[in-house]
């Protein structure tokens, strides 16, 4: 089974005053309090975790899955706390396939918490369907132990899990690991791949109430439908411009451009308007790779163009000096801004023309998520 994604930062002394906190009735002592123990802005984040079901029957779900990630995406990359954007982070896992460990629940870790979105939809597209035992209580609360969902009462902290068995199924009781989520400030929300009122029927519904989040049915088998708009030629071209501004470093820079490339091949494979989608999330501040791109990793303070090796630059850079280095990135980076600014501007007039067409767009897993996630978010004072 599948489903999909959303995040932020803004300092503790800011937050008291845009009220893009949850809990709004801190007083003057407690933030001060608070103050005292932070040594640096504090980060907001939007954290998923997406908990899907890979038993036989849902290959149809993984599908909308794959073909949604980037629209989920974009519609995150809209929020604000006041004036400034969250952060994302998804975590994946799959559960109720055979080929999984029977003594640890058929659940597996496919990935912690993560803002590298070439690795996530890699990882996505990775998954595959076989048979098997579906319990729904057991990779909640794994997913609550496991992970690092952190103590800022801030962070907007989301589990999606979706299928079509029982929902009580399994060693580990549901009730308890919803209230466990409750407790630590996650919201479980449940998409039932199928009737609405089986869902109810097969406890769906209640594993959504006790941790105060939504419950869902989806058809998982309805086909992704898309809009073609005047600006998708554009916006593809500038995705190739996009790429030729990255400068891979380091052992795993290589590897790491191939894998841009092979998930920009993995959207297309679905239609162009899907690559589109992942071009404008690439376009956005989600979109980070300081960990291998010199561009991005030179927004870090922390960086040092001292500190390169001259065998992990590449052979455009080999015999360059420092202030060269600086020069050629720099080049690099402003010619990134303006192509993210074509893309973002071009977007703006394709949402425009998506909305004028008046078409339903009827993506199960993608409405279920926004709306979800939308709704959720209001409480703690997120706007888009």
């Amino acid at each position: 089974m599948k489903t999909i994604l959303k995040t932020f930062a803004i300092s503790l002394f800011m937050i008291s005053f845009l009220s893009c906190n949850a809990n709004d009735k801190k007083t003057t002592k407690d933030m001060a309090m608070a103050e005292t123990k932070t040594h640096h802005p504090n980060k907001q984040f939007i954290k998923v975790a997406l908990l899907l079901d890979t038993s036989n029957s849902m290959d149809g779900l993984i599908d909308q899955a794959k073909a949604q990630l980037w629209d989920i995406v974009n519609e995150l990359s809209y929020a604000k706390c006041g004036t400034n954007k969250p952060n994302l982070q998804i975590a994946l896992y799959e559960y109720g396939n055979d080929n999984l460990n029977g003594e640890e629940g058929f659940i597996r870790q496919v990935l912690a918490f993560s803002d590298d979105l070439d690795e996530i939809s890699k990882q996505l597209f990775s998954l595959t369907t076989n048979g098997g035992n579906e319990y729904c209580g057991q990779v909640i609360q794994t997913s609550l132990n496991q992970l690092n969902w952190g103590k800022n009462e801030d962070d907007l902290k989301l589990i999606f899990i979706a299928g079509n068995e029982p929902f009580s199924q399994g060693k580990i009781n549901y009730q308890d690991a919803a209230k466990q989520a409750h407790k630590n400030d996650v919201s479980v929300n449940t998409i039932f791949c199928g009737d609405y009122n089986q869902g109810i029927a097969t406890y769906w519904k209640d594993g959504a109430d006790l941790s105060h989040g939504d419950y869902m049915a989806i058809n998982h088998n309805h086909s992704t439908t898309y809009v073609a708009t005047p600006y998708d030629d554009k916006i593809l071209k500038l995705n190739q411009n996009l790429n030729k501004t990255y400068v891979a470093y380091g052992s795993a820079g290589r590897k790491k451009m191939e894998l841009q490339a092979e998930q920009d091949a993995n959207a297309m494979g679905y239609s162009e308007e899907n690559a589109v989608s992942r071009t404008v999330s690439k376009s956005s501040h989600l979109y980070k790779n300081s960990t291998w791109d010199l561009v991005d990793a030179t927004k870090d303070k922390t960086f040092k163009y001292q500190d390169l090796k001259k065998e992990e630059l590449p052979q455009e850079l080999k015999d360059k000096s420092v202030s060269e280095i600086k020069q050629y990135i720099s080049y690099k980076r402003k010619e990134r801004q303006q192509i993210q600014n074509e893309i973002q501007q071009l977007n703006e007039k394709r949402r425009l023309y998506l909305k004028s067409q008046e078409t339903e767009r009827n993506n199960g897993l993608e409405n279920a998520m926004i709306k979800a996630i939308k709704t959720q978010a209001k409480q703690k004072k997120y706007t888009w």
